[in-house]
């Protein structure tokens, strides 16, 4: 089965009679009271459930419905509410700042908001409140839900943001046709080794309002494994995990490099995994390593994709233990998706084409590009180079096709890749959780490092990187006193700027 209406998509699912169970880490904020395990036809009610509440709210096809919340699963129901009534959804994560939401908010003008935080009342026509409020979930309960709307291929099916690690985050539209009939159903085939099987359990640790778990949600449930196990937050899955052990994993790099303490341990709950897969960012090999060595299967996999919320995957690769045991840098994305990904890398100056194994700018070529920037159609324009789509990324592509990633254009600093350096760091100090170098105009690389309780040996560190390109002295920093994305992504020019102070970066951050 492949998706084909994310409006309607549980109801089709559950038409087949799945054997599928969906266990929670904690029950959904827009239903507190039907607890943390359900089948597929519970959530397709919910789902039903949910478009009537935003009906009775006001939203109607063509409208915006926006959603701002703690992280949980239910920010796709949400969606798939709005879109069953021919909303426009706009998920945003509730880890954005009031200044950035605020923008963000009266770029799409949406008819409802669904929040859980106390936002400005002129933010939306109706804000419906998942806490205490003037208009609250509780007001609309029991509201009958219209028939599901059918919308074109072509028209806005659904809103993410960026990640917003250099700022305010854009805002970007995907239709049917490149989210669902160029990425999910391409995910929904049962693929070898690395396709999900009907005995699986699967387990997710991710952002929910970000665009990956959109699309995820369109093929897992198509491919009916035996467990769908959600965590709302990666601390839980000690708790979690052990009762529902996993066979396959998804999770953001950070929810990795966090839970390498619980992988180390003698009962780890990732004892059956088979693969681990990672999206959003690079994954440093130590917790690639601590992750596969925490398996007890014969041969357990890491998929690690690298993509764009304006693309879907890009690039991809796959490592055992030993070849990560062997791997020195998360630098090597592997090779575009075959017969979907076009790739080059150009001059930044003139956008020739440089040669292999020449630093330049990635430009790739999708079917799955998005339509859009809400609010910002400029910017998107300014992106495109043709039929090509400027990532914004520095790399090198070798002879054998592989893609080098060096950094994103305005993390730059110049006769240094900050990636490889952080990859060595890690790599030579098994106590820095979170290596993240810096750079600003005039002044040497400032390296921040995230250690368990902010404290590293002076003598420790510049014997590791004594043969590593100058730097300043290391700010050490525990996990938390570093600014974050929902995708626990750092914020490095916020945080570059709360170290030393407003400073210019050597990129020019023309296509952020």
């Amino acid at each position: 089965m492949r998706p084909h209406d994310m409006g309607t998509l549980f109801d089709e699912v559950a038409a087949r009679r799945p054997h599928t169970a969906v266990l929670l880490d904690r029950p959904f904020d827009i239903a507190p009271h039907l607890g943390t395990a359900y089948t597929v036809g519970q959530l397709a009610a919910l789902v039903e459930e949910a478009a009537g509440w935003l009906f009775a709210a006001g939203a109607r096809p063509g409208d915006r419905v926006a959603v701002v919340k703690r992280n949980h699963y239910d920010y796709d129901l949400l969606a798939c509410a709005a879109i069953r009534i021919g909303a426009l959804p706009a998920l945003l994560s509730g880890h954005l700042p009031d200044d950035a939401l605020e923008i963000l908010l009266k770029r799409l003008e949406p008819t409802v908001l669904v929040t859980d935080r106390a936002v400005p009342p002129h933010t939306a026509r109706r804000v419906l409140s998942l806490g205490e409020g003037p208009f609250t979930i509780d007001d609309v309960r029991g509201a009958p839900a219209p028939p599901p709307f059918r919308r074109g291929g072509d028209d806005p099916l659904i809103v993410n943001h960026t990640s917003g690690t250099t700022g305010v985050p854009k805002l970007v539209v995907h239709t049917t046709t490149t989210l669902v009939k160029k990425l999910a159903r391409f995910e929904a085939l049962r693929i070898p080794v690395v396709g999900l099987r009907r005995d699986d359990v699967v387990a997710n640790a991710s952002s929910y309002a970000h665009g990956r778990t959109f699309c995820w949600t369109g093929s897992v449930f198509c491919l009916r494994p035996r467990k769908i196990v959600l965590l709302s937050d990666p601390a839980n899955a000690r708790e979690v995990l052990a009762d529902h052990q996993p066979t396959v994993v998804e999770a953001l790099p950070s929810a990795y490099v966090r839970w390498q303490p619980l992988a180390r341990a003698r009962d780890n709950p990732f004892r059956r995994v088979r693969l681990f897969i990672s999206t959003y960012d690079a994954m440093h090999p130590p917790a690639m390593r601590t992750m596969l060595n925490a398996s007890r299967h014969k041969r357990p996999l890491w998929m690690q994709g690298w993509g764009q919320t304006e693309t879907g995957p890009l690039t991809f690769r796959f490592l055992t233990r030993a070849a990560a045991r062997r791997e020195p840098t998360a630098r090597d994305l592997g090779r575009p998706v075959p017969l979907k990904t076009g790739l080059r890398v150009v001059d930044p100056m003139t956008f020739k084409p440089v040669p292999r194994g020449t630093p330049g700018l990635v430009l790739v070529r999708t079917a799955a590009r998005c339509a859009g920037y809400v609010g910002e159609q400029d910017r998107w324009q300014l992106k495109l180079a043709g039929r090509w789509w400027n990532t914004g990324d520095l790399a090198v592509r070798t002879r054998s096709g592989k893609v080098l990633l060096l950094d994103r254009e305005v993390d730059t600093v110049p006769g240094m890749s900050c990636l490889e350096v952080e990859d060595v760091v890690e790599d030579r100090l098994p106590e820095v959780v979170e290596c993240v170098v810096l750079g600003a105009a005039g002044r040497p690389p400032l390296p921040v490092l995230v250690t368990a309780d902010g404290l590293l040996d002076p003598a420790r560190w510049w014997n590791a990187v004594a043969d590593l390109p100058p730097m300043s002295s290391p700010r050490v920093l525990a996990w938390d006193e570093v600014p974050r994305t929902g995708t626990g992504k750092v914020r490095r020019l916020e945080l570059l700027t709360r170290l030393v102070g407003p400073a210019e970066t050597h990129g020019t951050g023309r296509w952020t």
